[in-house]
């Protein structure tokens, strides 16, 4: 307790303040709540055609780690971010991946194609591995999930509602990191199409 502290201790209650605060500044900060002054530092925003992509690391199901920056040195990405597990399977999630799924081949050799299924972290391996059961996965795209919305949130693409998870969005990342094609739905559709991100991949230098 502080009750009863002469003024000499004052300085110390002010460094204790300041090292509490910097300790919990990168958790505000991802929830948009940390102040200066009378500014509020907003969440982070999902990136934009222009933008360089916030470089992350997530798992594969079979637990190995896939690192953005490491995807993009090799060829372009295609990223495709799914409402995952909202507490069940979400049909317009599937429709879009059977579209890029079927479309696999013409993939090859452009790009890479990176799909992540967002969801609270207990269950969510199990939860994936039904979700692609019947999915008939091409080899060569990745799969990772986002335990508890750690990119989910670093993408600001967190639908923070009861049963949601992510905003569906699909990004078109070229090798120098670079954002080419940014599509971002605040609703279950609007969806980007395997044709549209084909054709943003075609104009790509």
């Amino acid at each position: 307790m502080f009750c009863g502290r002469n003024k000499s201790n004052h300085k110390d209650i002010v460094i204790m303040k300041i090292t509490l605060r910097s300790r919990l500044a990168p958790v505000l900060l991802c929830l948009g709540v940390l102040t200066a002054g009378n500014m509020t530092i907003p969440a982070a925003e999902p990136p934009q055609p222009g933008a360089a992509a916030p470089d992350f690391t997530l798992n594969t199901l079979d637990a190995r780690a896939i690192t953005l920056s490491a995807e993009t040195a090799r060829q372009p990405v295609v990223l495709v971010v799914l409402r995952g597990w909202p507490g069940y399977q979400c049909p317009l999630c599937t429709k879009q991946v059977q579209d890029f799924v079927q479309k696999a081949k013409s993939f090859t050799g452009q790009a890479r194609v990176i799909m992540v299924y967002p969801g609270p972290a207990e269950n969510l391996k199990a939860h994936a591995e039904q979700f692609l059961k019947d999915q008939q996965w091409p080899h060569d795209f990745l799969f990772l999930t986002d335990p508890d919305y750690a990119f989910t949130q670093a993408y600001g693409l967190r639908w923070d509602a009861p049963a949601e998870t992510a905003y569906p969005s699909t990004f078109v990342i070229d090798t120098k990191g670079m954002v080419k094609f940014a599509m971002t739905s605040k609703s279950h559709g609007g969806r980007a199409t395997a044709a549209e991100v084909l054709a943003a991949l075609g104009k790509i230098k």
